[in-house]
């Protein structure tokens, strides 16, 4: 292993910011970001050598792979901890503007909704991984959220809480508990977890990640994610009183002045519930 990739894996390895797959994640771009720049010529670098004219070549180099501004956006965050964790923030302009990256394109052209029905939910042949995409399904959580929960704890009354750890990018949330459907599953998910979380004792997070991703492959489900598209949805109509533009209803041009400002308020109270700190994010969810 070359210097710099070892050096690279040793600052991801002391670092506990972020979740679990966040943390992974960091590593294998900051893996492969590393393998580029000694593609592009850049030999013998150690993690300290990071300098302006090694981020710009790879920025020239993702612009020349018509790589997707999101994906390009994502590589620089990881530039930008890499300069933060060896004290040369400096080295990495604080706008991606400065590199030419275009903006990313929250629009999505068509709904990634999906729907659980409970004969697809028997094919499930774990308990826990069922409650989980149950959870996903009602509270519009993410997969490493709906493993690491402790419902016992999370349950606040009137709306779950969600600890840093569990969430992507260590951000705390709530998420209400609007009605007797989502009460009564929370209740379920409390006498199976017991004190606990829903990844049984005797198990790691990674462990059940593969158990998770196992059963759900063994009943023919994929794109677990739509569950929180759904949700997204279900919550926007519950609060303009029509549906999104994904789920049939008008578009932003065509609303009126005041359902614009409702639109808005609904999307900021989705964003927020769903973890997200942009409005503009809601519109892959939602559409536009």
């Amino acid at each position: 292993m070359r210097d710099l990739n070892y050096q690279l894996k040793l600052l991801c390895k002391h670092s506990h910011e972020g979740s679990f797959e966040t943390r992974v994640g960091r590593e294998r771009q900051l893996s492969a970001i590393a393998n580029q720049l000694h593609d592009l010529g850049f030999r013998q670098l150690k993690a300290t050598s990071l300098k302006q004219k090694h981020v710009q070549s790879l920025v020239n180099l993702w612009l020349k792979q018509n790589l997707s501004p999101g994906t390009i956006k994502n590589r620089m965050s990881c530039l930008r901890w890499w300069a933060e964790k060896v004290n040369k923030r400096a080295v990495v302009a604080g706008s991606n503007d400065f590199y030419g990256i275009p903006d990313r394109q929250f629009v999505s052209e068509q709904s990634k909704a999906k729907d659980l029905a409970e004969e697809q939910l028997a094919l499930v042949k774990d308990e826990h991984v069922r409650m989980s995409l149950r959870l996903q399904q009602a509270f519009g959580l993410r997969r490493e959220e709906a493993l690491k929960i402790q419902p016992r704890w999370a349950d606040r009354g009137r709306h779950l809480h969600l600890k840093a750890s569990w969430t992507k990018g260590g951000r705390e949330r709530t998420v209400p508990i609007r009605t007797i459907e989502q009460r009564a599953l929370l209740e379920q998910a409390k006498q199976l977890a017991g004190l606990g979380s829903l990844i049984p004792g005797g198990r790691q997070y990674i462990e059940q990640l593969r158990i998770y991703e196992r059963h759900t492959a063994n009943a023919g489900l994929s794109k677990m994610h739509g569950l929180r598209h759904a949700y997204a949805q279900q919550r926007y109509q519950e609060l303009t009183g029509w549906p999104s533009p994904h789920a049939g209803g008008p578009t932003k041009a065509k609303l009126s002045d005041a359902q614009r400002r409702r639109d808005h308020e609904a999307r900021l109270t989705v964003s927020k519930e769903l973890g997200h700190v942009r409005e503009q994010i809601t519109a892959v969810y939602l559409g536009r």
